[in-house]
């Protein structure tokens, strides 16, 4: 078996700074519209008739599954899924309707990708993270029936 690269680190720099101009067309393309209250109330009302632990899982596979919306102790959280449905880290949890519906109505495609700064909840400076396995309105229009 051979050992990582001595720099792991750097290692990882370089190979993604080899792809950011890709990366960053990409990113520009991405739909910056909000999502609306409309879609946000009825994303709640939808994550409120599951289960507990259950909810808007988008990605069922093996390791890193991206970004969740997941019923949680009466309200919802927002937690990144290993392995297809267990939540690991939570983001973000919302116990009240209004609250929910206030983040979300202003959320876009390209909030949450991660690219944005001023949206301190969904981004990142890890470039392996950026619009991996995220929320996007496709995504939630899928989750909420009839929208």
């Amino acid at each position: 078996m051979t050992d990582p690269p001595a720099d792991h680190d750097a290692y990882l720099r370089a190979y993604y700074e080899g792809n950011r101009a890709e990366r960053e067309r990409l990113a520009a393309r991405l739909d910056r519209r909000p999502f609306g209250e409309g879609l946000a109330r009825k994303l709640w009302r939808t994550l409120l008739r599951c289960q507990d632990g259950e909810g808007l899982i988008h990605e069922h596979h093996r390791d890193y599954c991206g970004h969740a919306l997941i019923r949680s102790g009466g309200g919802v959280a927002l937690c990144e899924i290993q392995d297809g449905h267990y939540p690991s880290r939570t983001l973000a949890q919302w116990r009240e309707e209004a609250d929910f519906v206030a983040f979300f109505a202003r959320q876009s495609d390209w909030s949450c990708s991660g690219w944005e700064p001023g949206e301190p909840v969904f981004y990142t400076e890890d470039p392996w993270s950026r619009s991996n396995q995220r929320l996007t309105r496709a995504i939630l229009r899928r989750f909420v029936p009839l929208w």
